[in-house]
């Protein structure tokens, strides 16, 4: 999952955004308003943590512009304000959640991921297709209870098939979505984790679930998992 981080304090982006690499995010940081507004208009991020009090231009005007321009991204607003008025302000803005500094980044995580799984329609971390079982909090995957080996590169890959099942990825959407900005990659990176993935798959009786679509892209079969999601 990509999440853009918009906080110009040093020390609180770079603690922030470790965290979150950490916990199998790709993550882009921008520092002032005018950069995180240019970024979240032209990528599409899963969630965007955007600090309400920021240079160039504010928090709140960040995010109104964004739902001007019909972004419909999750947005974590943080502030220092935590009066009542301030979290009206930034809710009636378009936020979806708020969260008062200092915080601690195991509440900010649970945020993240109440909005990850609002937004792909899930009421709990465990996410279901078929025999296919991941536990987003856990990041462990499973079919019928035989635990999927997988590096962390693997999981995002079928974190996100798994968040869409049957919607088709090309090669440079699945590394807009598992990729920061300022990564480098090889050309061919996305077929080499699609290869280990489907290996692993078919070792525990799932051959078949990532699909190739030539010319296209991957997706996940819901049908080859035996069911559909929940």
């Amino acid at each position: 999952m990509r999440v853009l981080l918009v906080e110009d304090a040093a020390a609180v982006a770079r603690s922030v955004a470790q965290g979150l690499s950490e916990e199998g995010f790709s993550v882009d940081v921008a520092h002032d308003g005018e950069d995180g507004l240019h970024l979240a208009s032209e990528i599409a991020y899963d969630v965007i943590i955007l600090d309400r009090m920021l240079p160039v231009i504010d928090g709140l005007t960040v995010l109104r512009r964004l739902r001007e321009r019909g972004v419909r991204t999750p947005v974590l607003l943080l502030t220092a304000l935590g009066e009542v008025i301030d979290r009206v302000e930034g809710l009636d803005a378009g936020a979806d959640d708020y969260l008062v500094k200092p915080f601690a980044f195991e509440e900010l995580l649970a945020r993240v991921r109440a909005l990850l799984r609002r937004e792909h329609g899930h009421a709990r971390n465990v996410v279901e297709v078929g025999a296919l079982v991941l536990d987003l909090a856990a990041r462990t995957a499973s079919v019928v209870g035989r635990p999927l080996a997988l590096t962390a590169r693997e999981f995002n890959l079928l974190e996100l098939l798994v968040l869409h099942p049957d919607t088709t990825f090309s090669r440079t959407a699945i590394i807009d979505q598992l990729y920061d900005e300022a990564t480098e990659l090889e050309s061919n990176v996305i077929d080499v984790f699609v290869a280990r993935l489907r290996r692993k798959l078919e070792e525990v009786g799932l051959p078949g679930l990532i699909r190739t679509l030539r010319g296209a892209g991957y997706r996940l079969d819901s049908a080859a998992a035996g069911g559909g999601a929940s």
